[in-house]
């Protein structure tokens, strides 16, 4: 083991531990004040979150309606999913840290393209969806200890003859609006890598119903979603999921920026979860176990990346890091 990568291991264990004993000394007393603005003295700054949650009794959680397992309504209309389980956890130590146990959560529903601003607005507190964690993003929001890695792939018919991206030639392909699929998609055609005509829809179903249609050829989109979808349609066999990994992508809850202590409770309970178990349990909840509303279980076993961030949870990146 070089001593650069004896280093990355250590750090990865050490910091969540070191970063955990510093939120419970400061989650030992909330914050009373909100923070003075930094730069404009006539501009005042937004109240810390646990604040505004202890002040106004209420945690507004953003979901998707779509994004299975991750957050989308069950048949009553209701958000579950694996990163809404997550966001719960959070609830519950809110609950626990300000004494408040009949703390009422509301929902916001979210789309791909308004997901961002809703966080970056204050019009939610966290984001329980399958949003990927990049620089671009970070610029806006911040990102909680990464949940879950996905990778950019191709769902398609079975007799579309189409194995991987460079097949797609002359033909069409759809992804998500305010996606980064959508987004590397776009460059990569810009570059002249691939010769396709892109679409997009509003949301995944959308995007999976133009490819029913037969409006589009291809859906590229995060593995473990087309999976979902795949699992979910009314004739699963007519669907296959080939190419190579479009990206790596490091999944995570969003909350807003310029909250550190927010950031580090989040990061602190999340990091517990992971550790003592509980994240696993979750994990096999929603991705090897059968889920609503169908009872069908995706039977996704956890990849060895996944593995590692459990055992040393962290919400650095592969652009942060120089991966």
């Amino acid at each position: 083991m070089s001593l650069n990568l004896a280093c990355r291991s250590i750090c990865r264990f050490v910091l969540p531990m070191i970063a955990g004993l510093a939120t419970d000394a400061l989650l030992a007393q909330a914050p009373t004040a909100p923070a003075p603005a930094a730069s404009n003295p006539n501009v005042v700054a937004p109240a810390p979150t646990l604040n505004r949650i202890r002040d106004t009794g209420v945690v507004t959680l953003a979901h998707r309606e779509a994004s299975i397992p991750f957050s989308y309504l069950d048949a009553n209309k209701r958000p579950i999913g694996y990163a809404m389980d997550l966001c719960m956890l959070v609830v519950d130590a809110i609950k626990r840290e300000l004494k408040m146990p009949r703390l009422r959560v509301e929902y916001l529903s979210v789309t791909a393209s308004n997901r961002i601003p809703a966080i970056a607005e204050g019009k939610a507190d966290l984001e329980c969806g399958s949003t990927t964690n990049n620089a671009a993003r970070r610029k806006q929001v911040a990102f909680t200890i990464t949940h879950y890695y996905a990778g950019a792939k191709l769902l398609t018919r079975a007799d579309s003859n189409i194995q991987r991206l460079s097949d797609v030639r002359g033909r069409t392909i759809v992804s998500t609006r305010g996606t980064t699929p959508l987004a590397a998609l776009r460059a990569a055609a810009e570059k002249g890598v691939i010769s396709a005509r892109i679409m997009e829809g509003k949301d995944h179903d959308e995007s999976f119903a133009m490819l029913e249609r037969g409006e589009a050829d291809v859906f590229a989109m995060d593995d473990i979603l087309l999976y979902s979808l795949r699992a979910n349609s009314k004739e699963p066999q007519r669907w296959v999921i080939v190419g190579e990994l479009m990206s790596v992508e490091p999944l995570s809850i969003m909350l807003r920026r310029n909250d550190p202590e927010f950031k580090r409770f989040v990061d602190t309970v999340l990091s517990r979860a992971m550790i003592d178990g509980e994240g696993t349990t979750l994990y096999n909840k929603w991705f090897t176990s059968a889920i609503p509303p169908k009872n069908i279980n995706l039977n996704i076993p956890m990849a060895p990346l996944l593995r590692d961030q459990i055992r040393f949870p962290t919400d650095k990146v592969g652009d942060e890091i120089g991966g």
